[in-house]
């Protein structure tokens, strides 16, 4: 984190790197921007780039396609898991700053009471926040991702309520949903080590003070 003042008043540029104070933090930190961000990148856009073009009802038109896409996803599954990701990383992105702008060094962490209490409520903020995300993503997209979907299309179509709509490679998309839950649940698991870590380790600093 670089804060960079005004050159005509304080000529100076303080940088501050900090690490997580814990090894599973670091662990995680490695975990979650590394390989989830890949796998929702690269994967999640070859599963589901083209969807709305290859998703297609009967009859067979495109504002009958359009009109039942838009049912059948609220919000597209890249959007959501983007906007999971980055909600996550605020509660530890805000402590990073405070530790910048009070000069907090990784070790001092683990020594001051204050820092410490600060630390861990930001791990347990992203835990309710994944837990968050993972209700919201059952609520939205469920477990498995069915060939068919039946579209209420009565407010387009005068002629019939309901038509059959084919959902592009269904089997691959219920195979990444699965990933992106057990992304979910391994990232709440390793908060909660993480909690459990920098505990074991303040006691540890105070039993040898």
């Amino acid at each position: 984190i670089c804060v960079l003042h005004n050159i005509t008043l304080i000529p100076t540029c303080l940088c501050v790197q900090l690490r997580p104070p814990t090894v599973i933090g670091q662990f995680h930190t490695l975990f979650f921007g590394s390989v989830r961000m890949f796998f929702l990148g690269v994967l999640g856009f070859a599963v589901y780039g083209n969807e709305a073009l290859h998703f297609s009802c009967d009859p067979d038109r495109r504002e009958l396609n359009l009109f039942c896409y838009n049912q059948f996803r609220p919000i597209t599954p890249q959007v959501f898991w983007a906007l999971q990701m980055v909600t996550v990383l605020v509660p530890g992105a805000v402590f990073h700053l405070y530790a910048a702008c009070k000069n907090i060094v990784q070790e001092e962490i683990l020594k001051r009471p204050l820092y410490t209490v600060l630390y861990i409520i930001s791990v347990l903020l992203r835990i309710i926040l994944e837990v968050i995300a993972f209700w919201l993503q059952r609520h939205l997209f469920g477990f498995l991702v069915h060939p068919l979907f039946m579209c209420d299309a009565s407010a387009l179509e005068k002629t019939f309520n309901v038509t059959k709509c084919m959902v592009p490679e269904h089997f691959e998309k219920t195979i990444f949903l699965s990933a992106m839950y057990t992304f979910t649940i391994i990232t709440i698991i390793l908060c909660v080590a993480e909690i459990f870590e920098i505990l074991c380790r303040r006691i540890g600093y105070l039993n040898n003070q």
